[in-house]
C-alpha cells in the first residue's frame, strides 16, 4: 500500500531535519502499534543519511553487537564494540560533530528493559554534544506509558529534553474512504463501514486487508476469520507488551465495557473489587477508554459511561476474546456467522462513532458529543456545537433512515437544556451520508 496522509507529521520532521545541521534535534514520537511510526519516519527521512536501529529486549552485549552492525550497513561506520551502550552512543554523537544524520531509535522504551542506566547515560551524552553535534535524534515507542513516564515525568533523565514530540493517530474517514476508493473503486457502504469498523483507521490492519485483496465486505470477514489472521491475535498481544504482570486485571475490564457494563457499578459488581484506579489508568496512562458523559454535563459529574476509544480493540473484545473456542477449535466458519449475525446491531453503533470524527474533521466545533437524562431515556446519538457562533447540530444515527424519526428527534431536543439560544440544525444520518 502506499504513503497516505501524515502531511503535517512529515513537516514537522522535515524541519527538524532541516535544523539539526545546525545542533542536535531531539524528536519523540508516540502512537499505538501498527499506527505507522516507522514508516513515517522513513517517508519523511528518504535520501537523508540515517541509522535506524530497533531495540530488543535482549542483553546489552547482544544489543551493541546489533547497534555497531547497523551502524557499519547504513552509515558506512566502524564502532568500536565494548559491549556497553554507552560507548557506542558516544561514538555517534562523536561522529555527528562532523556529519550530519539522522539516528532513528525504534522502541525507545524497551532500552530501559535492557539496562535502565542506558536512559541516564543518553540524557548525559546528549546534554554533553547536542549543541556541537548535527545528530537528528528521534526516538520512538509504542508503549505510551512507558513513553510518556521517559520524557515527561520530572523525575526522569530525559525530561525536558525532547525538541518536538509528535503522537500519530489513526487515518480519519476521509483518509479510510480515499484508501478504499483507490483499491475498489465501485465499493459499497457496508465495505466502507467494515473497514472502519476492523480498523479504526490504524494504517497496519487497512494495509494487510488491502494488499491481500480483501476489499469488500465478504473478503474483509473472510480474511479476518482465518487462521493467519492478526485481527485474531493482536489485542491480546497489544495488552500483553503495554501491561505486562497486570494484563489480566486490565483485560477483564476492557472485556465487560465491551460488553456493555460501561458504568463503574456494573464493572465493580463483576469484578468484584474497586476498579476506579485500573480504569483512570487505562484512560490517563494508556489512552484505550474514554469517560463519556452528556453533553453540556459538568466535569465531576458521575454520570460517566466508559468506551473502549480503539475500534479494532473494541471489535476484539466483542467477538474475538469471548469466541476463542472456535479459534481454537478452527471453527472459523462459525465465528465469521457469528460476526454476520450481530453485524447490523453492533454496526449501528459504530456508524455512529464514525460521523462523531466525519463531523469533526469537517465542521467548526468547539465540543461535540452525546446526549442522555439521568434515567438514561431521553437519548440523543450526536450533539455538535459552535459556542463562538451558536450553532448546533442535533443529529439521530441510523443505518436505514427509514427507522429514523425526526419528529421525536426535534421533541427530545427541547429538553437538553444545554442547547437554549443555539441555532439548531437537525439531521438524519445514514449510510447514504457516509
Amino acid at each position: 500500500m502506499k504513503f497516505y496522509d501524515r502531511e503535517k507529521e512529515l513537516e514537522v520532521l522535515r524541519k527538524n531535519q532541516e535544523r539539526s545541521k545546525n545542533g542536535g534535534v531531539f524528536t519523540v514520537i508516540t502512537g499505538r502499534r501498527r499506527i505507522g511510526k516507522t514508516v513515517l519516519i522513513k517517508e519523511s527521512e528518504r535520501g537523508n543519511k540515517k541509522l535506524y536501529f530497533f531495540v530488543q529486549r535482549t542483553s546489552e552485549k547482544s544489543l551493541c553487537r546489533k547497534l555497531a552492525k547497523a551502524a557499519k550497513k547504513d552509515l558506512d561506520l566502524y564502532l568500536i564494540d565494548s559491549g556497553e551502550f554507552h560507548d557506542l552512543f558516544l561514538q555517534l554523537m562523536r561522529y555527528g560533530e562532523n556529519e550530519n544524520f539522522t539516528l532513528i531509535i525504534d522502541e525507545f522504551q524497551d532500552l530501559e528493559k535492557v539496562n535502565p542506566s542506558i536512559i541516564s547515560s543518553i540524557q548525559e551524552i546528549w546534554d554533553e554534544y547536542r549543541s556541537r553535534s548535527q545528530v537528528n535524534l528521534i526516538a520512538c515507542g509504542s508503549v505510551y506509558s512507558m513513553m510518556v513516564r521517559l520524557f515527561q515525568d520530572n523525575k526522569e533523565p530525559l525530561f525536558g529534553r525532547a525538541t518536538s514530540r509528535l503522537n500519530v493517530r489513526p487515518f480519519s474517514p476521509s483518509v479510510v474512504k480515499k484508501i478504499l476508493a483507490d483499491h475498489n473503486p465501485n465499493y459499497k457502504q457496508d465495505d466502507l463501514l467494515l473497514l472502519y469498523m476492523l480498523s479504526g483507521g490504524v494504517p497496519n490492519y487497512i494495509e494487510v486487508l488491502m494488499d491481500s485483496g480483501a476489499v469488500t465486505f465478504e473478503k474483509m470477514l473472510d480474511f479476518v476469520c482465518s487462521p493467519e489472521s492478526v485481527f485474531l491475535t493482536d489485542g491480546k498481544y497489544l495488552l500483553v507488551t503495554e501491561f505486562g504482570k497486570e494484563y489480566a486485571t486490565y483485560y477483564t475490564i476492557l472485556e465487560l465495557i465491551a460488553d456493555g457494563k460501561n458504568t463503574l457499578r456494573e464493572i465493580n459488581d463483576s469484578t468484584g473489587k474497586d476498579s476506579g484506579a485500573y480504569l483512570e489508568k487505562l484512560e490517563r496512562d494508556y489512552g484505550l477508554i474514554k469517560k463519556n458523559r452528556p453533553i453540556f454535563s459538568k466535569d465531576n459529574s458521575r454520570d460517566v459511561r466508559w468506551q473502549i476509544t480503539d475500534n479494532y480493540l473494541r471489535f476484539y473484545f466483542r467477538f474475538v476474546s469471548c469466541n476463542q473456542s472456535l479459534i481454537e477449535l478452527n471453527e472459523y466458519e462459525a465465528l465469521k456467522e457469528e460476526i454476520t449475525s450481530e453485524y447490523s446491531q453492533y454496526s449501528g453503533r459504530v456508524l455512529e462513532s464514525y460521523f462523531k470524527e466525519k463531523m469533526s474533521e469537517e465542521e467548526s466545533l468547539t465540543g461535540i458529543g452525546s446526549y442522555w437524562d439521568r434515567r438514561g431515556q431521553n437519548e440523543i446519538d450526536i450533539i455538535a456545537v459552535n459556542e463562538k457562533t451558536m450553532k448546533a447540530i442535533v443529529a439521530e444515527v441510523k443505518r436505514d433512515p427509514k427507522k429514523a424519526n425526526l419528529k421525536s428527534l426535534e421533541n427530545k431536543t427541547e429538553l437538553v437544556e444545554g442547547l437554549s439560544g443555539y441555532d439548531i440544525e437537525y439531521k438524519i444520518l445514514s449510510m447514504k451520508e457516509m
